[in-house]
Formats: C-alpha cells, sequence, structure tokens
C-alpha cells in the first residue's frame, strides 16, 4: 500500500471516530438543543433542559452517559436512555 493511500485511510479512520464521539453535555447546551429521554422499561419520555443537566452531573458528562444517572420518574427504573433532541426537520417528501 503506498504512503499516500494509507495517510487517507488513516484521516478517513480519524473523522470516523470524531464524529461517532459522543457529545459532551456542555456542547449539547451551547447549541441550545436539550436531551430527549426514555426508560427502557416502561417507555416513558420526557425532555429535560441540556444547561440543568450539564450543571448537575458536569458539562463533560457525554449525553448517553446521562441516562445513567438518571432515574424514571413513571417507573422508578435506573434503566433510562439519552441523546440530543435535535429540531425536527418535518416530514420529508419522495421524489422519484
Amino acid at each position: 500500500m503506498s504512503g499516500m493511500k494509507r495517510r487517507a485511510l488513516a484521516e478517513e479512520d480519524r473523522r470516523r471516530l470524531a464524529a461517532s464521539r459522543a457529545a459532551p453535555l456542555h456542547e449539547v447546551a451551547a447549541l441550545g438543543v436539550d436531551v430527549f429521554c426514555w426508560c427502557n422499561r416502561c417507555g416513558h419520555e420526557a425532555v429535560l433542559a441540556s444547561r440543568m443537566l450539564a450543571e448537575t452531573l458536569g458539562g463533560d458528562c457525554p449525553v448517553p452517559e446521562a441516562g445513567a444517572r438518571l432515574r424514571c420518574p413513571g417507573c422508578g427504573s435506573k434503566d433510562v436512555a439519552t441523546r440530543p433532541d435535535w429540531p425536527n426537520l418535518g416530514q420529508l417528501a419522495r421524489h422519484g
């Protein structure tokens, strides 16, 4: 494999790693995006303010790991999943 191809593959690996890393709460809060939470046990859903979570859990806490530190108000489970509550793009039309 040539050096140029090896460097291109290494750069692609670095880009994929950077894109796959979980955003910390302070970055999500800076974007003005809240955190969507759902209970894997009972299905309860909620949207929590990312700024409040960053203050409570620490700004460096990755959004997916924040769920492990929350408790469902519906059933009391600690099996809570979290992700950024990205804005809805609305209905997408198929063009064919």
